[in-house]
């Protein structure tokens, strides 16, 4: 099996690559709440932070009376500068006794502690007046914010010369851990206690029991620190003040700071191996969703022009694909055109001015311009003509309407596909509405054959060449010759529509964005390419994730099943 130390500082490395990469909240457990922490907590002055320091072995917090630890303190392996921690914590506060929640990250580095996750939280208190009242309750909630998180360990300081009944810390460890499996009770200042009193109910159980037992640590006194003694050597006389007390010379080999750091690393050891196939199961499920995003958004682009032009031609069939969705139903829109010939058509046809054209005083009128100066003698053969000229020209129109708005509803398209294509949103160079408008173009598509057979027969007989019978027949034989062209479109123009209009976008257009790629140079093949830094900057961050994520794996499975 892996070492405790091994798998602690596997831990502690996870955590501090996710400090690094902010990766310790949003939505769901991320990573860092899966992984456990200790939380120090305690009484405003009840020697927390110097707990913290003796476990640490390092001397670095900032010291004075009142509110001094004002924002949370997060730890990873172990560096120093109290100085730095003072001047982090005014830069965010004010020189005043604000509270941040914003937490500072510190990571010490040292060979003779073992290795801990550690957090340092503001003092709690219950005296509250005035405008006190409502910073206390901030510092409350932020401590209680950490505590109540299931991978937080807390370690609850207590002085020895206060009640533990009145403790701070064991009252709200007992709301957040009822049942005690993250609780550790610290007593401090036991060589304070008043002459002939000890803390023995305590430290053995019987005033108030834990799951686990309690401990007894002596931290350096004012005098101690005015002389800067180092940890080694406060460690040294804390452990000779155990060995040499009457009342807990028995627990001696039990108390400590150096015993307290073994005693969570230790518990630390047996959490980290019980959340093992959690703490797997959650890297696993990340790593998916983050590959997920990253193929959403794109993978990283290659310099050589090989790859730069591959890249952009699957962006051109990824768009091509789902501009036939929307033509062929699998998408809204393409019924658009449908619309276009069942209802803006007809409607069109309707309204020609065949009744003003054909009327009697038109047909007498072209009729007779026609015959000229020698009236026709059978048939008006070149007033029939004129007439059906006439009203085959106002054909045109409507069709050239439908050719207009299929040829929007495909500009549409086009631009609804850009927009759905996610490739695409990664360029925004990437200008194909230029390659399309180029192509799409309304003369392009402009192939309507409106020429029908002009020869519609009569054997009028020749009589009054221009009596109002006369004309109304030659009126009504062209209306009834019109009408049948005008059935004959409203199938013919939808067809030659979709032939030479939409069948042909379907066809043509990928192969036309083709031709237009292979004409660019690799420069501008790298300008197309040219991506939003928001984007490059979130790629990054993502690929960074991922490898903490994967590497992450990689070491608990190299480390935990040896």
């Amino acid at each position: 099996m892996a070492t405790m130390e091994s798998l602690i500082g596997l831990v502690n490395r996870i955590q501090r690559a996710c400090t690094v990469l902010g990766d310790h909240g949003g939505e769901g457990m991320s990573l860092w709440e899966a992984l456990p922490t200790v939380a120090v907590v305690g009484g405003q002055s009840s020697g927390k932070s110097s707990v913290l320091e003796s476990v640490v072995g390092r001397d670095f917090l900032p010291r004075g009376s009142g509110i001094v630890t004002r924002r949370p303190l997060k730890f990873s392996d172990f560096a120093s500068v109290r100085k730095e921690i003072q001047d982090e914590t005014d830069r965010i506060t004010g020189k005043t006794k604000h509270i941040s929640n914003i937490p500072i990250h510190l990571s010490i580095y040292s060979p003779n502690v073992v290795n801990l996750t550690l957090i340092d939280l503001p003092g709690l208190t219950k005296v509250a007046r005035g405008s006190l009242t409502v910073l206390l309750k901030t510092i409350e909630n932020m401590v209680r914010s950490y505590v109540e998180k299931p991978n937080c360990i807390i370690l609850a300081i207590s002085p020895a010369n206060q009640d533990i009944a009145t403790s701070d810390a064991i009252k709200l460890a007992r709301e957040v851990d009822p049942s005690g499996e993250r609780t550790f009770g610290v007593i401090t200042k036991l060589d304070l206690m008043d002459k002939g009193t000890n803390a023995l109910d305590v430290l053995e159980g019987r005033s108030y029991r834990l799951q686990h037992p309690w401990v007894g640590v002596v931290n350096r006194s004012q005098a101690d620190i005015n002389k800067s003694v180092d940890m080694l050597r406060a460690r040294k006389k804390e452990q000779e003040y155990f060995e040499t007390s009457p009342e807990y010379g028995h627990l001696a080999h039990k108390m400590g700071s150096e015993y307290l750091a073994k005693l969570l690393s230790k518990h630390l050891e047996t959490v980290i191996r019980q959340r093992i196939p959690s703490i797997i199961a959650l890297i696993n499920k990340t790593i998916d969703e983050l590959n997920a995003e990253l193929d959403r958004i794109g993978r990283p682009i290659a310099v050589d022009s090989g790859a730069q032009l591959y890249t952009i031609l699957e962006m051109c069939r990824a768009f091509d694909k789902v501009f036939r969705e929307h033509l062929d139903g699998g998408r809204p829109g393409g019924d658009r055109i449908y619309g276009v010939f069942d209802h803006q058509l007809p409607a069109a046809l309707k309204k020609l001015p065949f009744d003003r054209h054909l009327s009697l005083k038109n047909v007498q009128k072209v009729v007779t311009e026609a015959d000229g100066y020698q009236p026709h003698l059978i048939a008006p053969e070149q007033g029939y003509r004129r007439l059906i000229d006439g009203s085959i020209s106002y054909f045109k129109g409507p069709a050239e309407a439908s050719v207009d708005a299929v040829h929007f509803v495909l500009k549409e398209l086009v631009r609804k596909s850009m927009a759905e294509t996610e490739e695409l949103k990664r360029f925004p160079t990437l200008q194909l509405v230029e390659m399309e408008s180029s192509y799409l173009t309304v003369e392009f598509f402009r192939k309507l054959h409106l020429e029908p057979e002009k020869n519609p027969s009569s054997t009028a007989p020749n009589v009054d060449r221009y009596s109002d019978n006369h004309l109304r027949r030659i009126g009504s034989n062209v209306s009834a010759y019109i009408n049948m062209v005008c059935d004959t479109l409203k199938n013919s123009i939808p067809k030659a529509v979709v032939y030479c209009q939409v069948r042909e976008a379907k066809r043509s257009l990928l192969n036309h964005f083709y031709v237009q790629v292979g004409k660019r140079e690799k420069q501008q093949l790298g300008a197309m390419l040219d991506e939003d830094p928001a984007l490059m900057e979130k790629r990054t961050a993502i690929a960074k994730r991922l490898d903490l994520y994967k590497s992450a794996r990689d070491e608990i499975d190299s480390v935990a099943w040896k």
